[in-house]
């Protein structure tokens, strides 16, 4: 019946608009973003898009009935129509026909699919907003963005910070009432969030390298733990590379934010190891972590290769187990585990050597089951340019990753679905209200974290809470 109807469409559309001729397409529609034959979830705000071509009008029909149109090349969804589209067919596979308008005809494309589940994303979206450039790194803001609508705002900035470079914000457990950052530099500390409640903590001690870097919650919130990493950025001489970025020294900690304690363990700080990207798993027993063997010098950058690793964890006494179990060893570099919050699946990153995967064209994704030990290697989501920095949604049935594979500079948000069998469906990118903004804006979305919640404060708050001056600071516990 759609297709009867797609065709009486067709013939109408021909008598009129000038009796412009209707022309069958065999090419693939030049859409941008591509969102041809992408699962979305129910919640997705609208999945506005161009045509890369003259078109002077478009028409798009779902199943036969028209759903949209655009005055150019360009079409933007009414948003109220569209969330009734989407309650309309979620549970179902429409499909999608898109009719162009030209100067002396008009072209119909072949069709594709949207398939249309339940299972929705989290509704908010955080990301550091960065210049892919080398010199003004600081010049950035981490920015919410409600991935319902086209809501964004700014919660941190470095204006507000004295012009520091920030660390990505992170939850717990997907919750925006207990979250946390790091602002680097002197002055700097981790800026920790319980129900919109500001704190500044100085976790740094004189046994470590650095502040903190990477880090993670426990899924009680009472603890994190963290990587201290002495970072080195360097310069490529091959025209194909740019920037390396890698750690010369680098440990792992756990910290007690109630009793302002950090708890360590000499299998997490082996000077002649590199420990980092630790998380916990989502029952809080088990820290995992990548290490590698620590390099003497850059001539040895391209046998860094990580591996992952991990060791027991209790909560209750603070006590590290006493042994690190290897994982995996992919012969290539390991970086950045994420476990699902159902902790069936670990997401991680392989590349061929360090720990900067931003910095690495060859960086993909890989999911290893954690019940039957088999890995995926996402042949269909990953590209031939960096895919990385990913997170997952609190449902366990999507993650969100920064990808570069549009012009290979500019990382963009991409969602992608894992069905219930464990299969990874064709990820989109993150839909903005105008078409074109991705042809326009000139900064990265790094490191992106999906929330269940809007962040209960803003860039004034913390702000204001670096005025005050006011810092909690931690140390080892008596006897370490």
């Amino acid at each position: 019946m759609k297709h009867i109807l797609w065709l009486v469409g067709l013939l109408l559309l021909s008598a009129c608009s000038q009796q412009k001729e209707v022309k069958q397409s065999m090419e693939q529609v030049p859409m941008y973003p591509d969102y041809t034959d992408v699962t979305i979830p129910v919640n997705i705000a609208p999945l506005n898009f161009l045509l890369r071509d003259s078109a002077c009008g478009i028409e798009v029909y779902a199943d036969g009935q028209l759903i949209g149109e655009g005055d150019d090349h360009r079409l933007t969804f009414d948003e109220d129509d569209w969330k009734e589209f989407l309650q309309k067919h979620v549970g179902n596979e429409v499909e999608i026909r898109i009719l162009a308008e030209y100067e002396n005809h008009k072209k119909a494309y072949p069709a594709f699919r949207w398939h249309i589940v339940a299972d929705s994303l989290d509704p908010y979206l955080t990301y550091r907003l960065i210049e892919p450039d080398y010199e003004v790194y600081n010049k950035l803001e981490l920015q919410e963005r409600c991935i319902e609508n086209f809501e964004q705002r700014s919660f941190c900035d470095h204006e507000r910070v004295g012009n520091r470079c920030m660390n990505c914000h992170t939850y717990s457990n997907q919750d925006a009432n207990l979250s946390m950052m790091y602002v680097r530099g002197e002055g700097g500390g981790a800026v920790l969030n319980r129900n919109g409640e500001l704190s500044l903590l100085d976790i740094k001690t004189e046994e470590m390298v650095s502040g903190s870097v990477y880090f993670g919650f426990h899924p009680e919130g009472k603890h994190i733990v963290f990587s201290s990493n002495v970072i080195i950025p360097a310069f490529h001489s091959a025209e194909s590379k740019r920037l390396e970025v890698f750690d010369t020294k680098s440990d792992v900690y756990v910290a007690d934010l109630t009793d302002c304690k950090v708890l360590s363990s000499p299998l997490l700080a082996d000077s002649m190891q590199l420990e980092t990207f630790p998380t916990f798993s989502p029952d809080g027993t088990s820290i995992y972590f990548c290490s590698a063997n620590r390099i003497q010098s850059l001539d040895e950058l391209e046998s860094l290769q990580y591996v992952m690793c991990r060791i027991s964890f209790d909560a209750a006494s603070g006590e590290f187990g006493e042994q690190v179990d290897t994982l995996l060893k992919a012969g290539s570099s390991v970086c950045h585990p994420r476990i699902s919050p159902d902790g069936r699946y670990l997401l991680y990153t392989v590349q061929d050597y360090g720990t900067f995967p931003i910095w690495h064209r060859e960086a993909d994704l890989r999911i290893l089951d954690l019940e039957t030990g088999e890995v995926d290697s996402l042949s269909v989501v990953n590209s031939n340019r960096s895919d990385t920095y990913h997170s997952w949604s609190s449902n366990s049935r999507w993650f969100v990753f920064a990808s570069k594979r549009d012009d290979g500079l500019y990382g963009k948000p991409y969602f992608c679905y894992v069905d219930r069998a464990g299969k990874a469906h064709k990820p989109f990118v993150l839909p903005q209200e105008y078409p074109d903004f991705y042809d326009n804006n000139l900064k990265s979305f790094n490191v992106p974290e999906l929330g269940r919640g809007s962040l209960p404060f803003d860039a004034e708050d913390v702000k204001k809470l670096f005025e005050t001056k006011k810092r909690f600071s931690f140390s080892l516990p008596e006897g370490q």
